[in-house]
């Protein structure tokens, strides 16, 4: 989908677009189609050309990523349980929630830490964490944590990368196709994962 793509999303809606981007991304349940890992990355590829503040890229992406997932906690502590029994919807599918909370069980309070590197969980995983009234002081430590890393990772990566290769703006198109086929990989392989496991409990 053309507009899924990182490189027209970001000439598009420019700089507080792709913060907006990262914000829906990080806990609004709508927002788990959107392409946060590629778009921090292009973005920051993009701003070692000097197409747009890299230190404003970084910052405004740090506090939307941390906003983000204390939307998504808040919303899940007030809509609790109720989420389990909502119908699939364009906007909403319960299994998105239940492979977060699979995440939330196996890693307990670092999910909120390690799910900002797997699509889709990363929406997810404050909302589970405020479904299941994880410790509000132990989530938004993982919070800042995670919120502060990820983006730092994603946005320095495309930085130092547009700044080592010669000509970068001659490639960017073929890198972010590398890119958004990497940013899919974590999501075809936990649906891999779903299916294996489901596949051994019909054997049984």
């Amino acid at each position: 989908m053309h507009f899924l793509d990182p490189l027209f999303l970001i000439q598009t809606v420019g700089l507080i677009g792709v913060i907006g981007i990262v914000f829906a991304e990080s806990g609004l349940f709508f927002g788990f189609f959107l392409p946060g890992d590629s778009l921090l990355f292009t973005a920051g590829l993009l701003s070692s050309q000097g197409l747009m503040d890299p230190w404003m890229l970084l910052i405004g992406s740090i506090i939307a990523a941390i906003a983000g997932d204390s939307v998504g906690y808040i919303f899940g502590r007030k809509v609790g349980p109720k989420l389990f029994t909502r119908e699939d919807s364009i906007f909403f599918h319960k299994k998105h929630i239940l492979r977060a909370e699979k995440f939330y069980e196996k890693y307990g309070k670092k999910t909120i830490f390690l799910a900002r590197f797997v699509p889709i969980v990363r929406t997810f995983a404050p909302i589970v964490a405020g479904v299941g009234k994880m410790n509000y002081r132990t989530f938004i430590s993982y919070n800042f944590i995670g919120g502060i890393i990820w983006p730092a990772l994603m946005v320095s990566g495309g930085y130092f990368l547009g700044r080592i290769i010669p000509n970068v703006d001659k490639y960017i198109l073929p890198i972010v196709l590398v890119i958004i086929v990497l940013s899919v990989v974590p999501v075809v392989y936990e649906i891999l994962k779903e299916k294996r496991e489901g596949d051994k409990l019909q054997k049984k």
